[in-house]
């Protein structure tokens, strides 16, 4: 039997088409001024020590890629994996904004007590946190490792989690242009709103992009650097000009480059001390363009929330 798409029918969609129509901004929304420059901050610490340095309620973006105690280096190694995981997800339910959001990238390999998996974080914020699960986003790309023992993997997941249901979401700015046939093919279609078709298209949480070859121009060295496209997509839809962004597994300093280069400010940090080194390549690979001299690298926590609560007076005045 045949299922049919009741999409049309959804009575959310309905109103929200209806005020993009009328102009009327949705609760969510957030006005913001797009600053001339931003901060960024990498340290090397400890992701609890920054945790709990950081104020309630101050960061708009958290976006990490923890490890996946798979036992590659010291970095990766934990004797019980939720129980260290849960330590940082309760803190950063503290430090996220009630408009925030938080992604976490990761995979579904449990084998034991050791290990951690995504969804053994979905099933501990489900019970022990007020975390909502809005997406789960599936990264798909075709080229990967084979295997032999098992069907080779070609995705990775990631789930977005909010701490209320006022969350940011700025879907506008990563919509997908449509093809000529296909964007004759929507506007006739009564069901979806023209304005929005001619913006693009939703998309949806399987994100076709493909993986850094050994080659990539984006590469600085880190083994399991992300690509920028996949980076940005969530910064833009998930956080505003001049809001901050967190990532405190900062691996390369691929967040930290896309929030510059997006005007976010941002707080990085690592415990391995290369951190440093690859997002110096990052910088480095950005000295060409317009961005070079759009951001303030601060030393510590005090000067960043300083010079960003300072510019805002400023702008306010």
């Amino acid at each position: 039997m045949a299922i049919h798409n009741k999409s049309h029918f959804n009575s959310g969609l309905m109103q929200l088409n209806r005020m993009s129509k009328d102009n009327i901004k949705h609760k969510t929304s957030v006005d913001f001024k797009v600053p001339e420059k931003t901060n960024c901050i990498l340290l090397n610490k400890d992701c609890l020590e920054l945790l709990k340095s950081l104020p309630d309620n101050s960061i708009q973006l958290i976006l990490i890629d923890p490890p996946y105690n798979l036992d590659l280096a010291n970095w990766d190694t934990y004797e019980n994996y939720i129980e260290w995981a849960a330590k940082w997800l309760d803190e950063s339910y503290r430090v996220l904004s009630p408009n925030g959001n938080i992604v976490i990238f990761g995979g579904t390999q449990f084998q034991n007590v050791k290990s951690g998996d995504l969804i053994e974080i979905i099933y501990y914020c489900r019970h022990k946190t007020k975390f909502r699960l809005v997406n789960t986003i599936i990264w798909y790309y075709k080229n990967g490792m084979s295997a032999h023992r098992y069907f080779a993997n070609r995705h990775e997941e990631a789930i977005w989690l909010t701490k209320t249901d006022k969350y940011y979401f700025d879907l506008d700015s990563v919509r997908v242009p449509y093809g000529e046939k296909e964007l004759r093919d929507a506007l006739k279609d009564k069901r979806l709103n023209p304005e929005n078709v001619k913006k693009g298209k939703n998309p949806t949480n399987v994100w076709e992009i493909g993986r850094l070859n050994g080659n990539s121009l984006e590469r600085v060295g880190h083994p399991t650097q992300k690509p920028l496209e996949i980076i940005r997509r969530f910064v833009k839809s998930l956080s505003y000009p001049d809001s901050v962004v967190l990532d405190f597994f900062a691996g390369s300093g691929t967040t930290g480059r896309v929030c510059i280069e997006e005007k976010r400010n941002c707080i990085m940090c690592d415990t391995d001390i290369q951190s440093k080194t690859f997002f110096k390549k990052h910088i480095e690979k950005m000295q060409e363009t317009i961005f070079s001299n759009s951001f303030t690298e601060n030393e510590n926590i005090d000067s960043f929330f300083e010079d960003i609560n300072k510019r805002t007076v400023d702008s306010d005045n």
